[in-house]
């Protein structure tokens, strides 16, 4: 497996709030890893399940949503839909063969960037335990053969 390959992790991230974060992070040259991809949304309001599937289907070895802290969206609700849409496919996940812990909410304020670090590093320290997505087969089963834990689920 190419290290290149793994983890690759995908953040969504509200225009207003969390990508200001993630600018700031970066402003403030605050290390997280480099294997996080970046996706500026206008509101989390607008992920849809169907995105967060897609991702995960394109090979993504985890996802987080970000957005403003509740009752602070741009857009009145936005975060709240994130939050029941995220919830929803987490348990969702189980059922598709996929941890549902490669899944999670965030929330992060433009002034937070020191937050977005830790953020982007609690998913990374999360990605490499579990492994890459069991959507890539042959990663995962190679990845597999080198843990010394027989016991985890292919």
């Amino acid at each position: 497996m190419n290290q290149t390959d793994f983890p690759r992790i995908l953040g969504i991230c509200c225009r207003w709030c969390s990508y200001a974060g993630a600018d700031l992070a970066g402003t403030m040259r605050l290390q997280y890893p480099p294997e996080i991809r970046i996706m500026l949304v206008p509101c989390t309001g607008r992920v849809d399940i169907l995105h967060l599937l897609k991702a995960f289907e394109l090979g993504f070895d985890a996802v987080f949503v970000s957005g403003c802290h509740i009752g602070d969206c741009h857009y009145l609700a936005g975060n709240i839909q994130a939050v029941k849409r995220v919830a929803k496919l987490k348990k969702d996940l189980a059922a598709m063969g996929i941890e549902p812990e490669r899944l999670e909410m965030f929330h992060v304020a433009s002034g937070e960037g020191p937050k977005f670090a830790t953020v982007c590093r609690e998913m990374f320290e999360r990605t490499q335990k579990l492994g890459p997505n069991p959507v890539k087969r042959e990663a995962r089963a190679a990845w597999l053969a080198k843990q010394p834990d027989a016991g985890i689920a292919a």
